[in-house]
């Protein structure tokens, strides 16, 4: 669960990430990742902003990319992200919380907490 919130994690800062702290230009759009992002885009759009998203996405002209970063705000992916990553947060704790297997729960915390508060 760790690491699929981490590669999310990724994926978020792709794209509302600021370049000068993650120390690149997010390519996600441009590149037609199937991002996190994307796929809660498109899970969560109506047929036209799919239609929106599907002409644009994958598409380098700075047009496209910024309708799709629109319709993203339209959608408000930013926070269904940022509660997506509390509710994950919460749960791997309580599985860590759960652990028997005889570890010291602290490298499991250090290391979610090291991933959940990232800034690059």
């Amino acid at each position: 669960s760790s690491g699929i919130n981490a590669e999310y994690g990724d994926d978020y800062l792709d794209c509302y990430g600021d370049p000068s702290v993650i120390g690149k230009i997010g390519t996600d759009i441009q590149e037609k990742k199937c991002s996190w992002l994307f796929l809660t885009a498109s899970a969560i759009a109506s047929p036209e902003q799919k239609e929106l998203l599907f002409e644009n996405y994958g598409k380098s002209d700075e047009a496209s990319v910024a309708a799709v970063k629109a319709l993203y705000n339209t959608l408000n992916i930013r926070q269904c992200y940022l509660d997506y990553s509390v509710k994950t947060y919460r749960e791997i704790c309580e599985i860590i919380e759960k652990d028997k297997s005889g570890l010291p729960s602290e490298i499991f915390s250090d290391f979610l907490d090291m991933i959940h508060k990232r800034s690059k």
